[in-house]
């Protein structure tokens, strides 16, 4: 039985996301959600909210609670919201403020 969590339109690029989920990906839990809060990227946080949703999840059905482990951990690109900035004589150069799906999923280790 796996349990996932979700956070969808996050407002991270998707490449700086994966470096920290690359650092999770298949731990324990309770070594992941340290991993996590003490790594210094913005998407850390984010990240640990989501571990400790799908760690909840777990928890409500009565799961072993020690024998948890992050089996699948991934980023993906979600809408990009696109703004313009003003330059000179009349010119604007694109801004392209992107997001992400962030989705964990936890299992439990026979």
């Amino acid at each position: 039985m796996a349990w996932r969590a979700k956070h969808r339109y996050a407002r991270i690029a998707e490449r700086k996301a994966r470096l920290v989920v690359d650092m999770i990906r298949g731990l324990p839990c309770d070594e992941a959600v340290e991993v996590l809060r003490f790594t210094h990227r913005r998407a850390g946080g984010m990240i640990d909210r989501v571990l400790k949703a799908a760690m909840a999840s777990a928890n409500e059905q009565e799961a072993a609670m020690n024998r948890l482990f992050v089996s699948e951990a991934r980023i993906d690109p979600g809408p990009i919201i696109k703004r313009f900035h003003p330059k000179d004589r009349g010119r604007a150069h694109p801004i392209h403020k992107r997001t992400s799906h962030i989705t964990v999923v936890v299992d439990q280790k026979d």
